[in-house]
């Protein structure tokens, strides 16, 4: 037996870099170039491996230290003498050992899927498993989809999803109803009444789309100055009166418009399961209407070929209907992507939850006045709140940045609404 300090060997470029993984721990045997510790510089990961085998008696090093050339990481002790053994005892072993490998090929055969060692270091590249630590998942649990069972960053998606989904379902069906201590009506006069029908049968899809979707919010700002100007001056040709056309109605024209740029906005997620999605060709656009009775989603269909008046009078009659409860339940259901505006109540960035099996949906807040550093110099300009949520399964955020930028523009002053009047 003997001690053997394990250091860190001739790295390169690498010097006083972070240990981000500790792959070993006390008392635990290893070979010959298993990994131990995984390091990180601006550039890229490293996998440090043993220069030799023995079982690990001290660990030298902790996640977050600066390591260098020649710095310790564990301390093991070597077996420099191997044991005898007969030759009886190791054609029994031998035999013990195909045995097992046989059956569990034919049980491999059987289930028809990897089998994954996950006490083994994961197959992944150092991006996906950087990507893994921000999100707090252990990769060795991440089934790979990959040859050999490499973990893609689409893998460690799935996973976080799957696994979120699932605790959430387990939660709400094993966890017995909180038996509350008191009643309310001990602390003074109560009033029982039913949940609105809407908000019972909407309450259902909420539930769903939250538990079933990975959301992500995208918080931005629009600068609607040349807008607003624009809307306020419309006049009627024949009556010269002024009209009186909504903001959502000029943002309805710029959705569609990216829409048709970034198709993936414009898909379906109800068949995800069996890896598909359904791209739409057509743009009906959800908008959410607050009513008595709760909130309603009618769709406004075929946005994309209707201009600004169009757009406009159609939207005051389908929230009407919502209003009076006479839409037609089918008018519900279909759309490409919704809008849920705050503008008219007040309030700024917010998340909204999607509408299921949409993959997107864009929060609007109240519009205001703010001082703006352009050209040197500040200036007063009206800036629109945008919040976009989206299926991260579907869309990541670098498409979500160009989407949110690409709706900018055809709010602001370059977008050409003035001929969709």
């Amino acid at each position: 037996m003997s001690n053997i300090d394990i250091k860190v060997p001739n790295i390169g470029e690498f010097k006083d870099v972070e240990v981000i993984e500790v792959l070993i721990k006390k008392g635990q045997k290893i070979k010959k170039n298993d990994p131990l510790i995984t390091i990180e510089s601006d550039k890229s990961s490293v996998e440090i491996p043993s220069s030799d085998d023995g079982t690990v008696t001290s660990v030298k090093v902790k996640i977050g230290d600066k390591v260098s050339e020649g710095d310790k990481i564990i301390e093991i002790e070597s077996e420099k003498e191997v044991k005898k053994t007969s030759v009886q005892e190791l054609t029994k072993n031998q035999l013990s050992k195909k045995i097992k490998k046989n059956e569990l090929k034919k049980s491999n055969e059987t289930k028809n899927i990897i089998i994954k060692d996950f006490s083994a270091k994961a197959s992944a590249s150092p991006k996906v498993r950087k990507f893994a630590r921000e999100l707090g998942v252990n990769i060795n649990k991440v089934p790979g989809s990959e040859r050999q069972g490499r973990i893609t960053e689409s893998d460690v998606k799935l996973f976080v999803a799957t696994k979120s989904n699932k605790n959430f379902k387990d939660q709400i069906t094993t966890e017995k109803k909180i038996e509350l201590e008191y009643s309310h009506s001990d602390f003074g006069e109560v009033d029982i009444r039913d949940i609105p029908r809407v908000k019972k049968l909407s309450s259902r899809y909420l539930m769903n789309s939250w538990t079933k979707i990975p959301h992500v919010t995208n918080h931005d700002e629009a600068d609607i100055t040349e807008l607003e100007e624009f809307r306020t001056s419309l006049t009627d040709i024949y009556t010269g009166e002024k009209k009186k056309i909504t903001p959502l109605a000029f943002i309805v024209k710029a959705l569609t418009t990216s829409l048709k740029k970034f198709p993936n906005f414009n898909t379906s997620i109800d068949e995800i399961e069996n890896g598909k999605m359904t791209v739409k060709k057509y743009y009906h656009v959800g908008i959410a209407v607050d009513t008595p009775h709760g909130l309603m989603v009618p769709k406004l269909r075929n946005a994309d070929n209707k201009n600004i008046s169009l757009i406009s009078t159609e939207l005051k009659k389908i929230s009407q209907q919502c209003r009076d409860l006479k839409i037609d339940k089918k008018e519900l259901f279909g759309g490409s992507m919704t809008i849920t505006s705050l503008g008219g109540i007040g309030g700024s960035f917010f998340t909204p939850i999607i509408n299921y099996p949409e993959v997107a949906i864009l929060g609007v807040g109240r519009a205001e006045k703010k001082q703006v550093f352009m050209d040197g110099k500040f200036v007063t300009r009206t800036m629109l709140p945008l919040s976009l949520s989206y299926d991260h399964r579907i869309i990541d955020g670098a498409e979500a940045a160009r989407f949110n930028n690409n709706l900018k523009e055809n709010l602001g002053k370059n977008f050409a609404y003035k001929l969709a009047v």
